[in-house]
């Protein structure tokens, strides 16, 4: 029987060592997000990042080339912070 995940953590790595954890409901808003950041690097501009579904219309600014690494990790759980 295969698991569906219930949302997905995103770990954003920051340069400086900042770590800013997101959540996304799915895969595919995920993915489209990511499309996004891939081409605000190339125009130089600023990507908005959601800060997830408990504050809706909160968003965290951050410029492209500043994320240097990405965690995605599914949790298929209702208590996350166990």
């Amino acid at each position: 029987m295969t698991r569906t995940p219930r949302r997905y953590a995103v770990s954003l790595h920051l340069m400086g060592g900042q770590t800013e954890l997101v959540h996304f409901p799915t895969l595919e808003q995920f993915q489209q997000w990511y499309q996004g950041l891939v081409n605000a690097g190339v125009n130089g501009g600023f990507v908005n990042v959601p800060l997830g579904e408990e504050l809706e219309g909160e968003y965290l600014v951050v410029r492209p080339d500043a994320v240097i690494g990405l965690r995605v990790e599914p949790q298929f759980s209702s208590i996350d912070d166990a």
